[in-house]
């Protein structure tokens, strides 16, 4: 079934290959490296709820700070903290649990800090109003009671957990980040090794095929060539042969032919005019048949000529169609490369290395591009010189039916010319009556053997031209099955 594939099916069936390797690789590689983005976008996340954390924290320790040290020393400075931290404590729970939204365990101990964190503010605010009202024993006393710092140590356990579950979380996407990064480095290496065997098993597939058709067609054209050249020998020697016979017989006829001329020497001198002149009519008559048959051969080789040019024409579209095939593979994979590019400039270092891959291949296919534009262009070339070379050949042709038309007139001419000749010549076949039989069946007999004797000739000639021609062709398809071996070993 592949076997007879053509060479555009394969070479395009090799390329189809490689892009579908390439393809599965790049979304391989881009599945891994948007969850690898997506694992950081919630690493960030975990570390942004742990900050808001320690500042909720923070917040709070400042406001107890803060109030405690105004009810020990009475002065407005220890509450600036105090004051900044009640402002801000109700902000930072808000976006905390806007943070945690989509957990609901850390979402539940928000909700139970709720109460923890404003029954110790409101703590906090009855000590800075007994403090400021004067009472310090009062203020001190509620403080050394603990009671404010029970409820801080429950917000602090619940921040605990919070936290811990926090780290729980960085650490389980901390561990699934690096097996992204597993995953992306495993598709990118056993991605590209797979792409690369499979490149290399392709062209292998390619030159083998191709290889062993060309020198199958080779053998084959050089076995024609060596039974050409047997039967072009055998016609050259038959031609030689015959042309021998003939110049033996023409021989024999012209000493006929001198012995009825002596018999007929009187009526000669009569119609010696009248023969001279119908001889050359014959001659001019022959002559024009042959010019008029090579007329005709000449315009079935222009007619030839033309159709092997329009099927040139032909094949050059269909290899301007292959080049559409692959210049829009090449674009594709231009394309392909060029998003991937921008996936992996993307993904950061993790990515740096497919990039430099990606970008390697969106060059080869610019290069497949350029080359294809080339090989169009000089697609065009020969198909605008085959355009002109049909035109010409037309051109040729009407000059070729033209003079065969100049051809028939002439024939008709010699025919005009050899009838009043003819006239003249039964004129003096009355003077000539004893050797009419004889001169005009010698004379027959001697044209007949010049004919022949011609066509022998070229007959031998045309035996020579197949004898070296055959050599040549046997020569070339010898030089071309060694080209092909060679480059199969």
């Amino acid at each position: 079934m592949l076997g007879n594939w053509t060479f555009g099916r394969k070479v395009g069936g090799g390329f189809a290959l490689t892009v579908i390797a390439l393809i599965v690789i790049a979304v391989s590689g881009y599945r891994t490296a948007n969850k690898l983005i997506e694992n950081d976008h919630w690493v960030a996340h975990t570390h942004q709820v742990r900050r808001q954390i320690a500042e909720l924290l923070v917040q709070l320790l400042s406001a107890e700070t803060g109030g405690r040290g105004f009810v020990i020393s009475g002065q407005d400075d220890f509450l600036e903290p105090y004051t900044a931290a009640l402002g801000t404590i109700d902000k930072v729970h808000a976006e905390l649990r806007q943070l945690t939204i989509d957990n609901p365990a850390q979402t539940q101990r928000l909700d139970a800090m709720r109460p923890l964190i404003d029954a110790r503010i409101d703590d906090m605010k009855r000590r800075v109003e007994e403090r400021r009202t004067g009472s310090f024993e009062a203020a001190a006393a509620a403080i050394a009671a603990g009671t404010g710092r029970k409820l801080s140590d429950k917000v602090r356990v619940l921040l605990d957990e919070m936290d811990r579950e926090e780290g729980r979380l960085l650490e389980l996407r901390r561990r699934e980040a690096e097996s992204s990064t597993e995953a992306t480095k495993l598709v990118v290496v056993w991605g590209s090794v797979l792409a690369v065997v499979l490149t290399i098993a392709a062209g292998w597939w390619i030159t083998t095929s191709l290889t062993r058709q060309v020198g199958s067609t080779v053998q084959h054209i050089q076995s024609s060539s060596t039974e050409l050249q047997a039967a072009a020998n055998q016609q050259a020697t038959g031609a030689r042969e015959q042309a021998t016979a003939m110049t033996e017989i023409a021989t024999t006829i012209n000493e006929l032919l001198a012995t009825s001329r002596q018999i007929a020497d009187s009526a000669r001198r009569v119609s010696q005019i009248a023969g001279q002149t119908a001889t050359a009519a014959r001659s001019g008559e022959i002559t024009v048949t042959k010019g008029h048959d090579a007329s005709g051969t000449v315009r079935r080789q222009v007619d030839l000529i033309v159709g092997h040019m329009l099927e040139l024409g032909k094949k050059s579209q269909q290899v301007g169609s292959v080049l559409d095939i692959v210049a829009e593979l090449a674009e594709q994979t231009n394309i392909l490369a060029i998003n991937a590019t921008i996936e992996a400039a993307g993904a950061g270092d993790a990515g740096r290395r497919f990039g430099v891959v990606a970008d390697e291949i969106r060059k080869l296919a610019d290069r497949v591009a350029g080359s294809t534009k080339e090989i169009r262009g000089m697609v065009e070339d020969v198909r605008s010189a085959v355009n002109t070379t049909v035109m010409a050949t037309e051109a040729g042709s009407k000059a070729v039916d033209v003079g065969a038309a100049q051809v028939m007139d002439m024939a008709t001419a010699f025919r005009q010319i050899s009838s009043l000749v003819g006239t003249t010549t039964e004129a003096a076949r009355e003077i000539e009556l004893s050797t009419k039989q004889q001169a005009t069946a010698v004379e027959q007999v001697n044209l007949a053997i010049t004919t022949t004797a011609g066509a022998t000739r070229e007959t031998e000639a045309s035996a020579s031209q197949t004898l070296q021609t055959a050599s040549q062709l046997s020569v070339l398809s010898a030089e071309l099955l060694k080209i092909v071996q060679a480059s199969a070993n």
